[in-house]
């Protein structure tokens, strides 16, 4: 044995570590691209020695420009947002906002200890019936104080994804069979086009009209108010997932599908075999697109018909014509804005967990 042996072994070693670290760094990259977190990969493959002068340039790109951009927004916007005069005041810059949000946090937390205190004293009270003698004077008496803005960003959240997953499911089995058969896509496209360019103005008063002379009850599981919304959503998000499930399912390999008449498979394998895993990505795609309409849509609908939820929040705000009016919907904005992006975020990740080929 030669005095290079071990040392060459240590290399060796050495060399395997970096070359697993490399791998674990890569495989992560694809769940940082997903939460929007690409710079980490390079930071890290720069932390490890893999030519960091090349990888402080893309931490620069992904981390460093964005947030460079942000910040000459924010002095753009502290700079000439004083100069824009309303009938509410100037328009509130970064700063004040800020101090609104924490405003805005402050009174949800109070607003949060008033009901845990009013179910403090309801379940003490009911306790107490029980105690002597008196159940069936026991009674379960809702919360009626003013919702807070979390509770607002709350119901919105509920409602754009039910909404949403009515779309879904009416959009996906209808895109398959538009996709399979030329005859009922031609069928469904006069429709699509038709339906497609409404604005969810117009499909607010039709769906509040239906909904109150169906659904009559006011002691049912949904509010009238949540159904409204939700409806409004699903009629507007509706197109995207099914236009892009009808291209995705038309676009397969003409070759799997003689493939499948070949291997004489049924209606359902043919579909979970071979027509769902070839068409997911533009699903994804549609669902994707109907998750951000949806969301756009949602604030509007609350807005106009008054429904609980973030919409009727920048309503209230803008009703009241206080001094932190204007501040308080900045706030909703950015807050709107925000939510949009994690529900964008959270789609992305689905896709990429249904869709990526090796999870390693």
């Amino acid at each position: 044995m030669t005095l290079a042996d071990p040392q060459f072994a240590a290399d060796k070693a050495r060399e395997d570590r970096r070359a697993r670290l490399f791998t674990r760094i890569n495989a992560a990259d694809k769940w940082f691209q997903v939460l929007g977190l690409a710079w980490l990969a390079p930071l890290m493959k720069a932390a490890a020695g893999d030519n960091p002068r090349a990888q402080l340039k893309d931490v620069w790109r992904l981390l460093g420009v964005p947030l460079l951009a942000i910040c000459i927004f924010l002095m753009l916007w502290g700079n000439l947002a004083p100069r824009v005069q309303t009938s509410l005041g100037a328009i509130p810059g970064p700063a004040q906002v800020w101090a609104e949000a924490l405003n805005l946090h402050e009174d949800a937390q109070r607003k949060a200890a008033k009901q845990a205190q009013f179910e403090e004293r309801l379940e003490l009270r009911n306790e107490r019936l029980i105690a002597a003698g008196k159940a069936d004077q026991v009674k379960s008496i809702a919360y009626t104080g003013a919702p807070s803005y979390y509770t607002q960003i709350w119901t919105s959240i509920k409602t754009v994804f039910f909404g949403f997953l009515i779309a879904a499911v009416v959009a996906i089995p209808l895109g398959i069979v538009g996709g399979l058969s030329p005859t009922a896509s031609a069928a469904m496209n006069p429709l699509i086009q038709i339906f497609k360019p409404v604005s969810p103005l117009a499909w607010l008063p039709i769906v509040t009209m239906v909904v109150s002379a169906v659904y009559a009850t006011n002691d049912g599981l949904f509010a009238k108010s949540f159904l409204t919304s939700a409806i409004t959503v699903t009629l507007c998000s509706l197109w995207p997932a099914l236009i892009n499930t009808t291209l995705g399912v038309s676009s397969i390999d003409k070759d799997l599908v003689s493939v499948s008449k070949v291997l004489k498979m049924n209606t359902w394998t043919k579909i979970t075999k071979l027509v769902l895993p070839s068409a997911l990505p533009l699903i994804f795609t549609g669902l994707r697109l109907s998750l951000g309409v949806g969301w756009m849509v949602l604030i509007a609908a609350e807005m106009l018909a008054q429904n609980p939820g973030l919409g009727k929040f920048v309503w209230d705000e803008f009703q009241n014509g206080s001094s932190s009016s204007l501040a308080r919907i900045m706030v909703a904005v950015f807050t709107i804005g925000i939510i949009g992006f994690m529900l964008d975020r959270v789609m992305f990740a689905l896709q990429s967990l249904f869709t990526f080929t090796d999870q390693r």
